[in-house]
């Protein structure tokens, strides 16, 4: 059975989303794993109490009575609050007492807790955030997408060689293509570090580099590589492309109300609907860490939950991380 460590206290409507969330992994995904909620056994105990006919004997619950809040200095937080649910969380996932763990929380803090507890694989300069898109052709990894704002060149290429490593063994995609986000294709083009990354990317054999990409690459497809399936930068520019993708749908759907409605209920409309709910993606994977990190939204609804359940335990059935493991080994 599978372990999978669910912080009940992180995000911004905790326990609620979080525990809706469990109870929908538990109803609607295969019964391969079990949840351990941490958290304020009171506290979880009462919304656990509102859901009927939830399968109690897949759920285990960790006593944490500190939280961290959404706006605590990460590395403060992680320090001054031992017994949060992020620490203890984390923790049982150190001590291999669970096998992946999940947070909707203050960001930061989940990185550096990550990077401290769990530590690195050999190899790795730095842990990255990776966020999944839907595009024309299907799913585009885009990392970093906020855990590192500053990035340096090498650690621009250490992010394309986990993302190639997350494509090939999550997604099941042969030698992934990747492309570097940038201003323009030319190889001149963007700043120094930019630069410097596009020169190690091409001397780098195991990953299969096509060069610059634009924006409008990541939905469309590149005009002569077609379908990107990794692409890189640093975590302004992800995270600024990650919030601006997340708006597409609300700006169709307020165009669509303007009129008389009717168009909404269309099955090919709904359909496309769906696709662009980000929540179908669940939570971005953090990658590098020894072990398996989930980092979701802290708005994040109880279905993108489920769905980072989902990707937790996919990424634990692969084994991924002994894959990274070995990748940079």
């Amino acid at each position: 059975m599978i372990r999978i460590a669910l912080d009940a206290m992180g995000g911004d409507h905790a326990p609620g989303v979080e525990i809706e969330g469990a109870r929908l992994a538990l109803a609607e995904l295969p019964p391969t794993f079990e949840v351990h909620l941490i958290g304020q056994p009171e506290v979880v105990e009462r919304e656990l109490a509102r859901h009927s006919g939830l399968d109690r004997s897949r759920i285990v619950i960790h006593d944490a009575p500190e939280v961290v809040g959404m706006g605590e200095k990460p590395l403060e937080a992680v320090r001054r609050k031992p017994k949060s649910s992020l620490m203890v969380g984390i923790g049982l996932h150190a001590k291999h007492e669970v096998d992946a763990f999940i947070s909707a929380g203050n960001t930061g803090a989940i990185l550096a807790a990550s990077t401290l507890v769990l530590g690195l694989h050999h190899g790795v300069q730095r842990a990255t955030l990776a966020a999944m898109f839907p595009s024309a052709f299907g799913p585009v990894l885009v990392l970093d997408a906020g855990a590192n704002v500053d990035c340096a060149a090498k650690e621009l290429v250490g992010f394309a060689r986990l993302g190639s490593v997350y494509m090939e063994d999550v997604l099941g995609v042969e030698r992934p293509k990747v492309g570097l986000l940038n201003v323009g294709e030319e190889e001149k083009k963007g700043g120094a570090v930019v630069r410097e990354a596009n020169e190690l990317l091409k001397a780098t054999d195991s990953i299969n580099f096509i060069g610059n990409v634009e924006g409008r690459d990541l939905l469309a497809g590149h005009p002569k590589f077609g379908h990107v399936d990794v692409a890189v930068c640093d975590g302004m520019i992800g995270n600024i492309l990650l919030k601006f993708y997340e708006s597409v749908g609300t700006l169709l759907l307020r165009l669509m109300e303007r009129g008389d409605g009717s168009v909404l209920k269309h099955p090919d409309v709904r359909r496309a609907f769906h696709f662009l709910d980000y929540s179908q993606y669940g939570g971005g994977p953090l990658l590098g860490v020894k072990g398996v990190t989930v980092i979701c939204h802290g708005s994040s609804p109880a279905n993108a939950i489920k769905h980072a359940i989902r990707i937790a335990v996919h990424s634990v059935e692969v084994k991924l991380d002994q894959h990274i493991g070995a990748e940079f080994a």
